[in-house]
Parts: structure tokens; sequence; C-alpha cells
């Protein structure tokens, strides 16, 4: 069931999008999650093609080639995916239409992957902490687990972790598209029962 909407969303188009993607719209006291749709591919390459944000990732490849985030939100939009991924859509509270990112990938066992982007200039605002509470909370997946991983040298990103419920499970590696190498990790855990 979709949250209730504020004054300024469309309304129409995130009924639309929640009926064909069977994805809640969560709403959070300044933005909704909502499923992606094709108009946040222009943002999202703006976003993207920054090198700190990519390389903060396992899968943006940096330089972000012609085409990729069109066809990031086209697999998106997919009836055949395995990931579910939901722009951070601040419009409805005078931010912008897409702050960045945060995504579920379904994995065997009740239990799924969290990730997490954010545009550089929303760094430090709370809005990725928001953004995973909020997931977290509504559980779309009726995960028994969540896991979630942060790069070593990126602890902005294991900080919102660990304030929305993640332990540390331990160290690991894990590829990044970006930096073309094998990044240290930090791993975690959030048991959802």
């Amino acid at each position: 069931m979709s949250a209730p909407m504020r004054e300024g969303t469309r309304l129409d188009d995130l009924k639309l999008a929640d009926a064909v993607l069977n994805q809640p719209v969560i709403e959070t006291e300044r933005f909704l999650l909502r499923p992606l749709r094709p108009s946040d591919a222009g943002m999202i390459a703006h976003y993207t093609s920054d090198r700190r944000v990519a390389e903060g990732t396992r899968a943006i490849p940096h330089p972000l080639p012609p085409g990729a985030a069109e066809d990031f939100v086209a697999r998106a939009l997919s009836a055949k995916r395995l990931e579910d991924v939901w722009a951070i859509d601040g419009s409805g509270h005078r931010l912008a239409e897409l702050l960045g990112v945060v995504s579920l990938t379904r994995m065997e066992g009740d239990q799924s992957e969290l990730g997490f982007w954010i545009g550089a200039g929303f760094w430090n605002t709370g809005f990725a902490t928001e953004a995973v509470e909020a997931l977290v909370a509504a559980n779309p997946h009726r995960s028994r687990t969540l896991f979630a991983e942060a790069f070593q040298d990126n602890p902005g990103s294991a900080r919102v972790l660990t304030n929305c419920g993640f332990v540390y499970l331990g160290d690991a590696e894990s590829w990044s598209v970006a930096r073309g190498a094998r990044v240290p990790t930090w791993t975690y855990l959030r048991k959802m029962d």
C-alpha cells in the first residue's frame, strides 16, 4: 500500500508507476521514494558522471558511457528485474526531483541487499540516512535479513548503515567498475525479525 501523497506530487504518474512495477511509494519527512521513470535518466547521468559518485559504487562506470543511464532505468522498469530501485524525489518539498537512488536486490532465503547513492551536491544532508531508514521500515521485499556494504574509503556510507541499525559483519572486497579494481569493503547485516 502506498503512503499518502503531499501537494505538488504527480499522483497519476506515481499511481501508474506503482501499479506497473508493484513497488510501493514510500513517503519520508523530506521526500518520496518512488519507482524510477524514464525522465529520471538525465539526472541519473548527471550525478553518476561525477567520478566521486561512480567510485563509491560497484557498478557505475567512469566515464559514464552514452546511454548507460537510460539502460539503468530500463532495467529498473523491467518486469524481470532482480533489483527494485527507488528515486529519492524531493520535488514535493521544494527539493530536486532526483536526489539519488536507493535499491533492494533480491537474494536467496528471504534476504535482500541494500544499495544507495546520493548526488554529490546533497552529501552530508542526511538524505541517505532518511532514505535507508524509510526503506528498511517499509521492508517491501518482506526480507528477514538485509545486507549492505561500504567501501572502506567511504566512512560516510558506513555511518549511514550503522545509523540505520546495520551491524558490522566483516571485511571483504568488491570489484568497482569505475576504479577498475577490487576495493576493500565493510559488510553489514540488519536482521528484520
